[in-house]
Parts: structure tokens; C-alpha cells; sequence
């Protein structure tokens, strides 16, 4: 067995972290619409018209479903890194036609180019990491495109508070079209996009294939000489025989998405759907993309709010962090569960809070309490089980159904809130989120086993068995 001090960190490091870069641009396309919303309306003349901000908002998601269908099938067909690469280039393309655009249907396009890019990059990440990491370390690795998502989440909330003038209490709608934010400011926003994606796309293409699909596609010299540099000869060796064990022989099978919901696969894929399912409807994604609403309700101003977003996205970075330190020290059942029922708990105490109609400081700490749960916790660690428990043989459309499933959810999501917070008021809606993620702790508790420190191949076996 390799010492750890074999493992060539550096190596490791550095293809982990720029692949990763998808996660980054994840979050900053995610996030950047909300500062832009205010003056993109404006701009496209789409006030009076609710459909159409909704779609405006929404429409992103209709790629990330897209993408996520496409990512399966074709990253088993042509590899991780080619779709990584295609990735990086629909986000260059997304960036500059958003800012560029005079066209409302315009902008709805590279909208939705953009949402394909967010639906591969969120499958393909964590997976390529997964497959070239260690399994001692393979936990943090992975959680490094987690790291990358919230510092793009924070990015995008920054760029557009740098960006954006200040804009008066009073001003009127034509004279916010008519200043700098209404006609030049929201395109830089999309804009700065450029900048991450540019070098994604070019850093990608000095990335290695991942060793785990080159041995899976009949090109086992290529894939050792990969896991040489991670591990050394040894190491290699070890693992490539490990990975031709699952691999029916050596002999590579396309895979149909019929096959996933075979006997000997459906319980696991149940497991991944399940699990991805929850980390949307967990609820904590409301808060992001309602902060307005959620602040406001706890009776804060607008510039409050501006600045409790901002706090909101510090926090969520500074618990990813703890979240990097111990998923391999604590496990992921362990941090899955204590996510679940910290969220119970927390969503309990909000419920009552807004129910009481106690607002301020006291609500402002519980919502930052829920984003430090979230973000040390079923945030990364749901992406790192993801990247783990599926086969290697069908990994690639496995890890597909699981992230269409994730993105019909935080469509779900997202859709439901107003209708919930109109129909239960706030303090029911978090109580509803509450009762789910009880629902979320039972299911982990019971089906998911843990999966640190244990090897993918093995994984794979324990999970059948």
C-alpha cells in the first residue's frame, strides 16, 4: 500500500482545482441574474409583465436539465474532458451574448446556453475528481468543487455590488433605464464572467482524461501512465486492477438509461436519486435566491438586505472550508446526518420566530446558523456521495440521473416557494422544510452506508451487496 507522502499533492491539486473551475462558474452564473435583475427588467422593458422576469430568472434551469441529460451518456462515449472543455466554452459564449444582447429572446438564449453549461460542468466536476483522487483524500478533493461554487456564488454577489451604482430610494423606473446601470452596468456583471470562463477553457486542455474512463475505454497504457504520476508504478498497478475487476472483463459496454433500473443497480441509483433530491428540497436554496423576500419579512430595509446577502455568501464560503477539513476526518453519513437534523432543528426555531413575528438580529443569526449547516454539510458532501457510490461501468449516465433529479428539484424548489409562503405564511413554509429534512435524516440513517477512506471499486461491491 502507498504511503500518503507518495501521492503527488501537487499534481493532484492543481487538475482538481481547475476542473473545479466549473463549480466556480457554476456559482457566479447561478447568483449573477439577481443584482442584474433589477436593470435588465428595465432594459427589456419586462416590469409590467411577471411571466416574462420569472422566465427571465427560470430559464437557465432549462439548460441545466439539458445538460445534465447530455453529460451522462456522452462523457461515458467521449470522456470527461471533452465535455469539461465544451463546458467552459458555452460559459465564454453565455458571458459575452448575455452582456452583449439588445434582444430580449436573445437573452433568453445564452441564458439557456449557459444553464447547459451549469447542467455539465455540476455533473462532470465532482465526478472527474472523484475519479483521480486517493481514496483517503478523495472527500476533500471533491469538496473542492463545492469550495469553488460558493467563491463563485460570493464573486458574483460582489461584482454586482461593486458594479451597480448607487441607486436613490425614489428613483423611477425610466430613470433607472436611463443611467449607467440601466443601459451598461448589468452588462458588465455578466461580463466579468469572461474572465474565470476564458481561463477554464484554456486550462482544461492540459488536464489528463480520467484514468478511470481511459481504462474503461480499452486504453489501459494511458491510464496508467496516469495514476503513475498520482501514486506512483505501484499505486497504478493496484488500481487499474482494481478498476478492470468492475469493468466486466475490460470490456467496455455503452450503457442505456434503461440499464441504470436493472435489479443489481436500482438501489443505488435510488440512493443518489434520493440524496439529491433532498439537498434541494432541505430548503436552504430559498434563502439565496428569496433573500429579498426572507429579509424583508424580518423586518429589514434594502440596504439591509444588500448587506445580509453578503454575509450570507461569507458564511458559506468560511463553512465550506470546515466542510473540506473534516468530510474525510468525520465521513459523509456522519456530516449528512448532523446537516439533516441541524436544519430540523434550526427550521423549528425559524418557524417559531416568524410565527411570533420576533425579527432582526435574533432571525438574521438563525439564517446564518442554517447556511453554516448547510454549507459544512449537505452542500459538498451530497456531490462527494454522488461521485462515489455509482459503478464505474455507468457512473458517467448514473451521475446524470442523480443531477437531472437535483435540477427538477431545485426547480421544484423554487417555483413552490412564493405558493407555500402565500399559502402557510413563512413561518409554515419552514416548518414544511423542517418536517423534510426529519424525512432526509430517517433516509440516511437507514440507506446510506459510509464511504470514506474505501476505494470506488469498493464501494461498488458493498453497495450491491
Amino acid at each position: 500500500m502507498i504511503e500518503k507522502n507518495k501521492f503527488n499533492n501537487r499534481f493532484l491539486l492543481s487538475i482538481s482545482l481547475v476542473t473545479a473551475m466549473g463549480g466556480l462558474l457554476f456559482g457566479y452564473d447561478w447568483v449573477v441574474i439577481g443584482g442584474a435583475k433589477p436593470f435588465y427588467e428595465k432594459f427589456f422593458n419586462i416590469t409590467s409583465s411577471p411571466s416574462l422576469q420569472g422566465w427571465a430568472m427560470s430559464c437557465a434551469l432549462i439548460g441545466c436539465l439539458l445538460g445534465a441529460i447530455c453529460s451522462g451518456i456522452l462523457s461515458d462515449r467521449h470522456g470527461r474532458k471533452k465535455l469539461l472543455i465544451a463546458a467552459a466554452f458555452l460559459f465564454v459564449i453565455s458571458a459575452y451574448g448575455t452582456g452583449a444582447t439588445n434582444n430580449f429572446t436573445h437573452f433568453i438564449i445564452y441564458r439557456i446556453i449557459g444553464g447547459i453549461g451549469i447542467g455539465l460542468a455540476s455533473n462532470l466536476s465532482p465526478m472527474y475528481i472523484a475519479e483521480v483522487s486517493p481514496s483517503a483524500t478523495r472527500g476533500r478533493f471533491v469538496s473542492l468543487n463545492q469550495l469553488t461554487i460558493v467563491i463563485g456564488i460570493l464573486a458574483a454577489q460582489l461584482a454586482n455590488w461593486q458594479i451597480a451604482e448607487p441607486v436613490p430610494e425614489n428613483i423611477t423606473d425610466l430613470e433607472i433605464l436611463n443611467s449607467w446601470n440601466g443601459q451598461t452596468g448589468w452588462r458588465y456583471m455578466f461580463w466579468m464572467e469572461l474572465i474565470p470562463a476564458g481561463l477554464f477553457f484554456l486550462l482544461m486542455f492540459f488536464v489528463p482524461e480520467s484514468p478511470r474512463w481511459l481504462a474503461a475505454n480499452g486504453k489501459s497504457i494511458q491510464s496508467k501512465i496516469i495514476l503513475s504520476k498520482i501514486g506512483g508504478d505501484i499505486y497504478a498497478e493496484n488500481e487499474l486492477k482494481k478498476i478492470k475487476s468492475t469493468l466486466d472483463d475490460g470490456k467496455n459496454q455503452i450503457i442505456n438509461l434503461r440499464q441504470l433500473f436493472e435489479p443489481s443497480l436500482k438501489k443505488i441509483i435510488i440512493i443518489g436519486v434520493v440524496i439529491a433530491v433532498f439537498q434541494q428540497w432541505c430548503g436552504i436554496n430559498v434563502i439565496f435566491n428569496y433573500a429579498e423576500e426572507i429579509f424583508k419579512a424580518a423586518g429589514y430595509g434594502v440596504s439591509d438586505i444588500l448587506f445580509n446577502i453578503v454575509i450570507t455568501g461569507s458564511v458559506n464560503l468560511v463553512f465550506t472550508f470546515i466542510a473540506i477539513a473534516t468530510v474525510d476526518r468525520w465521513g459523509r453519513r456522519s456530516l449528512m446526518l448532523f446537516g439533516a437534523g441541524g436544519l430540523a432543528g434550526i427550521y423549528a426555531l425559524m418557524g417559531i420566530a416568524y410565527f411570533f413575528q420576533i425579527s432582526g438580529l435574533p432571525l438574521l443569526i438563525l439564517v446564518i446558523s442554517a447556511i453554516a449547516c448547510y454549507a459544512m454539510s449537505l452542500a459538498p458532501v451530497t456531490w462527494v456521495v454522488l461521485s462515489e457510490i455509482f459503478p464505474n461501468r455507468v457512473r458517467g449516465a448514473a451521475m446524470s440521473v442523480a443531477t437531472v433529479a437535483l435540477w427538477s428539484a431545485c426547480f421544484i424548489l423554487t417555483y413552490t416557494f412564493p405558493l407555500l409562503n402565500d399559502f402557510f405564511g413563512t413561518s409554515g413554509t419552514f416548518w414544511l422544510y423542517g418536517l423534510i429534512s426529519v424525512g432526509g435524516f430517517i433516509f440516511i440513517y437507514k440507506k446510506l452506508p459510509e464511504t470514506k477512506g474505501k476505494s470506488l471499486e469498493q464501494i461498488e461491491e458493498e453497495i450491491k451487496n
